[in-house]
C-alpha cells in the first residue's frame, strides 16, 4: 500500500505538461510553436551574413 501511495504524486505531476493543442504563445498551440522555433532554428543556421558576402567579393 504505502509504494502505491509514494507513486500516486509522480503519476499526477507527469499529466501535468502542456499538450500539443494546448494554447501557446500568440494564437498557436504548443505543437505548432515548437514547429515555427524549429523552422526558425534552420533558418538561423543556413544563413548568411552581409559580412561573409563581402568578404568573397559581392557586394550589396
Amino acid at each position: 500500500m504505502r509504494s502505491i501511495l509514494a507513486v500516486l504524486p509522480i503519476l499526477g505531476l507527469a499529466a501535468c505538461g502542456a499538450g500539443d493543442n494546448d494554447p501557446g504563445p500568440g494564437s498557436v498551440t504548443q505543437s505548432e510553436a515548437r514547429e515555427l522555433n524549429e523552422a526558425a532554428e534552420m533558418l538561423d543556421v543556413n544563413a548568411v551574413s552581409a559580412e561573409a558576402l563581402n568578404e568573397t567579393g559581392n557586394t550589396q
